[in-house]
């Protein structure tokens, strides 16, 4: 058993008989009254994600995670196909069980948690960004910016991303796999 001040980003509980998995956590200690934790939580089976204020001290129950490198082969319909990088077993998810399905590349490498009392896949854990190239993007046309002007363009994976006005097809652009929005444009 765990307590309120042992919760962090990317902690996995056992709440109202489901994993969660903490996406954001807030200490609030108001000048009166007891001190308290907000949180987001992400059911790790449905996806669903909602908030929840423990009080301080509360006990919560953690769940004991393994994180293992496994590398993204294809999707297939709404399931995806990896391979573990050490002994090369496959193992198929659902789309839901992802955070950011449209920014997977084939052959990218991702952290999947298990649970280490029935060894079931949890989640997930994207690279904190990927670079992907754009296919399609409409040419920036100078005069028409007021400031941070953007528009829509589409990557290699299908996903669309918001990018300044310079991109073009053909660059790279790095991608913040957490929002899903354009960092930076890569030079090779």
């Amino acid at each position: 058993m765990a307590s309120t001040s042992d919760i962090r980003k990317g902690l996995c509980i056992r709440y109202n008989n489901d994993i969660y998995k903490i996406i954001e956590f807030l200490h609030v200690k108001p000048g009166k009254g007891p001190a308290f934790v907000r949180t987001k939580l992400k059911s790790v089976t449905t996806g669903k994600v909602l908030d929840n204020t423990f009080s301080a001290g509360h006990k919560i129950e953690d769940v004991r995670v393994e994180t293992r490198s496994y590398q993204f082969l294809y999707a297939e319909g709404e399931t995806y196909h990896f391979m573990n990088t050490e002994d090369y077993n496959q193992l198929t998810l659902s789309e839901g069980a992802l955070d950011a399905p449209g920014l997977l590349k084939e052959g990218e490498v991702v952290k999947i948690m298990f649970n280490t009392e029935d060894s079931m896949p949890l989640s997930v854990e994207m690279p904190a960004s990927v670079v992907l190239e754009i296919t399609y993007t409409e040419p920036g046309v100078k005069g028409n910016t007021a400031t941070n002007a953007t528009k829509p363009a589409k990557v290699e994976t299908g996903a669309e991303v918001n990018v300044p006005l310079f991109i073009n097809e053909g660059d790279k652009i790095k991608i913040d796999t957490s929002s899903g929005s354009y960092m930076e444009r890569v030079k090779e």
